[in-house]
């Protein structure tokens, strides 16, 4: 039949959320309403078919369910979305991430998807299936991973800040305004005001000041005489005015052969649009930043996106001013936004979606900032590499950096790693080909490395016939700084007064009574402090044990180093950074301008001043107890102390004057502080991997830490224990067990810990069957356990 319908008309029926052409609720009484429209069509015609999509729920499970999406969110849902779903009785936000997903289920009986958060997606292609990579190698679940890749304001569907403002529409004539006058003098007075202004104003500020309401407002806008205006309000991290000490620093200098040559060979690499990683080794204060701008904007030039990672929240104000004074201060006009855990929910909000809209292209932060939704991503930067403080200690456990160099595979991108001691895993890739090497082996403009003294503090203890805090030898060094108008930088790593209270008659021992560690004295507020729990109890007068009065402070903490500097330098100005005093937001900032103004003379603080920041008239640096981080049952002992004394001691001698080093130790004679006396990290890197690779340690296998905690000790060994035996008959062949045991602080929250340690050759081929086995082992449910791959804290 031409020109008509061919064959019989009949009416069929398909479920839809629609009811007269008007969206109607979709969810009520944990069920969907469905409604029947009628539509004709052909007999014979192939059926209009819903579109079906597997959402990953985030809802505590790491299942694929499956929902039809109805047509009027059809062009607002695709693969990565934020949706709502209804499970059970309740709607949950999910992740699309399949779309035409098969099923068995009935198409008709499946439930709809009710909203779509955003008109975008919320994790792109390539995010969504590194959180799949995660889950894999991580051993956590999916679920787990998207909420933190996600903010919290994000997947509340949060909108952006904004205000009303009010501007003159059309000019009143003299005539017309005495008209208004008698008839609304409020409006009459409100207009006259808004014409006095020269822009558009607040209609809040202006309601509130001429005491009206907004009514007023509105009779005025709806008449054509006002015009009301909406301005979006964005909360701008680091949007200060300490930024301006940086501009100087970070204008772009004339580039050495060494700089040159790296960003000569990075240029190369981002150009290629392929997946590659460089590890660039520069000694402090040899310009790795500089480097790290300059490849920034060339990736920018090209239309890239960049993720730059720091391993602090307190390196990023630092890091941020230098990025923007170069790419928005330099009339480049690129944005840079900061994204750290410390930023406010509307802060994060903001951010996110300027970067998920393509609004910006830079971002710059911690190790969540990896995360971040850079659109057309194709450089990674991650600064200061061999930081743990990469690697998270709560679920998903995932390393900043290894999540980096995946995130750059997938995206086909340069992932750089710069470090003046990488870790031993990066040089080891860069051994076997997997990593370039690029290296800066002199500090800019000709600047000496400081020069290191080590005080032996044994001497020293003979000498002052006690244990001292402060050498001869620092002492005096600091008296000369002070003199010439100088800096002086005192680490060390433990906040507090002292790190226990001990009975000098009868040997007791201050502890937590959650946890099986000593109580720190903190003599500020004369408290007991546990910083592992946080519980805190007034410190005793007397023993607790015995009842005699000989109870006595043991060990060093930034609060007894502070002192003592007072008490040998009283004219100095000295200020103590820790976590017990930056608990403020902008605290670390406020000191850091201060310190830089140059109305600080000493500097006394833990690992947050220890590295990564850059005072060109710091010129002496002291370890106060480089032994600390040294003595402890982790097999990278010596190299966290190597790279802690090489990286403090590059923050002195950074401007045109020389700088000076003094370490005391009690243990001169340690490979960590002879290598580092000298910068020697070749040294350094063979002595160390050469007793790795004897007690097949990481780099040359993988460790998984599997830790059980639990109420009872007896039956958490019972049950690590016959997990062992388990995992031994199955996967024997593939890990060598060590455990179980209990772990070094054996409880910690009321909760006793047992431990497991996996070594293989293959994470990917251990944690699937590790997870299989652990689904069906019968675990009690008082007994927690957690899977660590890559772990970095042996404790």
């Amino acid at each position: 039949m031409q020109g008509g319908v061919s064959g019989p008309r009949r009416r069929t029926h398909f479920e839809l959320h629609v009811r007269r052409g008007r969206e109607t609720p979709p969810y009520k009484r944990g069920r969907p309403h469905v409604f029947k429209v009628s539509c004709v069509q052909n007999a014979g015609a192939t059926k209009l078919r819903p579109v079906i999509v597997g959402v990953h729920p985030i809802a505590g499970f790491d299942k694929l369910l499956h929902y039809r999406v109805p047509p009027q969110l059809a062009a607002s849902v695709q693969v990565g979305s934020l949706v709502r779903v209804p499970i059970l009785r309740a709607l949950r936000l999910g992740i699309v991430g399949e779309i035409g997903a098969p099923t068995d289920f009935p198409v008709e009986r499946l439930k709809q998807v009710a909203q779509a958060v955003y008109p975008f997606p919320a994790l792109s292609a390539e995010l969504l299936e590194l959180a799949r990579w995660m889950a894999r190698y991580y051993a956590c679940g999916l679920d787990s991973i998207i909420e933190t890749m996600i903010p919290a304001a994000v997947r509340r569907g949060a909108g952006l800040k904004q205000e009303k403002l009010l501007a003159i529409a059309r000019q009143l004539s003299a005539e017309e305004v005495a008209a208004l006058e008698k008839r609304a003098p409020q409006q009459a007075k409100l207009y006259r005001f808004v014409e006095q202004q020269f822009r558009p104003v607040r209609k809040g500020l202006i309601i509130g000041r001429l005491g009206q309401t907004a009514a007023v407002a509105n009779a005025l806008v709806k008449r054509g005489v006002l015009r009301e205006e909406v301005r979006r309000i964005e909360r701008i991290a680091y949007n200060d005015d300490h930024a301006v000490g940086e501009l100087v620093a970070a204008l772009p200098h004339r580039l050495n052969a060494e700089q040159q040559r790296a960003v000569t060979a990075l240029h190369t690499a981002a150009g290629e649009n392929h997946f590659s990683v460089s590890l660039l080794h520069g000694v402090t204060g040899s310009g790795k930043t500089e480097v790290y701008l300059r490849t920034i904007a060339t990736v920018l030039q090209a239309g890239g996106g960049v993720a730059l990672l720091v391993p602090e929240v307190a390196l990023t104000p630092q890091t941020v001013a230098r990025l923007r004074s170069r790419l928005e201060g330099i009339a480049q006009g690129h944005r840079c936004v900061v994204w750290h855990s410390h930023l406010s929910e509307g802060e994060r909000l903001d951010g996110w979606l300027a970067l998920a809209t393509g609004e910006a292209r830079v971002v710059v932060g911690a190790r969540s900032a990896v995360f971040a939704p850079v659109r057309n991503l194709r450089l990674i930067v991650v600064d200061e590499e061999h930081e743990p403080a990469y690697k998270q200690d709560e679920t998903p456990r995932y390393h900043g950096r290894d999540v980096a160099v995946m995130r750059a595979k997938l995206a086909k991108a340069l992932c750089l790693l710069g470090s003046a001691t990488p870790s031993l895993e990066s040089f080891s890739n860069v051994e076997a080909g997997k990593y370039k090497l690029l290296q800066l082996t002199q500090r800019v403009d000709d600047r000496k490395l400081p020069h290191i003294d080590v005080v032996d503090l044994r001497i020293e203890a003979m000498k002052q016939r006690t244990l001292p805090t402060l050498s001869g030898r620092l002492v005096n060094a600091m008296h000369d700084r002070l003199e010439r108008r100088e800096q002086t930088i005192l680490f060390i790593n433990r906040r507090g007064y002292s790190s226990s209270m001990l009975c000098t008659k009868c040997g007791h021992v201050e502890e937590c009574l959650h946890c099986s560690i000593a109580l720190t004295y903190h003599r500020t507020d004369e408290t007991l402090r546990c910083h592992l729990c946080g519980d805190q109890r007034p410190a005793p007068a007397r023993c607790p044990q015995c009842g005699a009065p000989d109870i006595r402070w043991r060990g060093l903490g930034t609060q007894k180093v502070e002192e003592a500097v007072r008490r040998v330098l009283p004219r100095a100005r000295v200020e103590r950074m820790d976590t017990d005093t930056m608990s403020k937001k902008n605290r670390f900032r406020e000191v850091l301008a201060q310190f830089r103004a140059g109305r600080i003379d000493v500097l006394v603080g833990t690992q947050m001043i220890g590295k990564g920041l850059d005072f060109p008239n710091v010129t002496l640096v002291g370890l106060v107890d480089a032994d600390m981080s040294m003595h402890i049952p982790d097999f990278r002992a010596n190299e966290r102390t190597f790279q802690l004394l090489v990286q403090v001691a590059g923050r002195a001698g950074r401007g045109d004057r020389a700088g000076e080093v003094i370490v005391q130790t009690f243990t001169p004679q340690a490979e960590a502080i002879q290598f580092s006396r000298h910068a020697d990290y070749a040294g350094f890197a063979a002595s160390e991997l050469k007793i790795r690779r004897e007690f097949h340690y990481p780099p040359y296998r993988h460790l998984i830490h599997h830790l059980f905690r639990g109420p009872n000790p007896e039956k958490l060994k019972f049950f690590a224990e016959q997990w062992a035996r388990l995992v031994e008959k199955t996967l024997g062949d593939r890990v060598e067990l060590r455990g179980p045991a209990s772990s070094p602080i054996e409880k910690i929250k009321d909760e006793y810990r047992w431990q497991l340690w996996y070594f293989t050759n293959g994470v990917t081929k251990v944690v699937p069957e590790l997870v299989r086995l652990r689904t069906g082992f019968a675990w009690p449910d008082d007994i927690k356990q957690v899977l660590d791959v890559d772990p970095v804290n042996l404790a």
